[in-house]
């Protein structure tokens, strides 16, 4: 807070795509991906070739874990990227569950709800924005990992 005691928050906006009927963002910044938004979800999920993501830098971690959603239950190869980008924030080693499940979906990822933990987030669909505030007290370097506890998987996501 200044001296005034206003806050000064920062703010970004990135496009979500007119062409599907549910919040696709557009991720120019990042490889010119495109990612469901998904307020629901545990785990960011690759839903494209796994080679991509290796391409990117991407690390392989653990086969065939099993995680919830989609309507049940379903597997994936766990895997951690170096860095991702989204706007103005900034996941160094992020970890992703790559699912061939989704193979044949129209985005390559689905950004969690996690990812957006203590931070302002709107879908603003007549407009097609993701507008997303970044409280003073929080980091735009995010720390975003899944672990393995007693064979049950959790997400820990804090901010810088």
């Amino acid at each position: 807070a200044g001296s005034s005691g206003v806050f000064r928050m920062r703010q970004f906006t990135l496009n979500m795509n007119i062409k599907y009927q549910r919040p696709i963002v557009e991720l120019k910044t990042w490889h010119n991906f495109e990612a469901l938004l998904d307020t629901g979800a545990f785990f960011p999920v690759w839903t494209a070739d796994e080679t991509i993501l290796e391409m990117l830098g991407g690390t392989f971690l653990r086969k065939d874990i099993t995680f919830g959603g989609f309507g049940g239950r379903t597997k994936g190869n766990l895997y951690k990227l170096q860095s991702m980008v989204l706007g103005d924030l900034i996941f160094p080693n992020i970890h992703i569950v790559a699912c061939k499940d989704l193979r044949d979906v129209p985005f390559q990822l689905i950004l969690s709800a996690t990812m957006f933990q203590n931070l302002i987030y709107e879908i603003d669909d007549k407009n097609h924005r993701f507008n997303v505030t970044i409280p003073d007290d929080e980091s735009n370097i995010r720390n975003l990992r899944i672990e393995d506890s007693n064979g049950r998987l959790h997400i820990l996501c804090h901010s810088a």
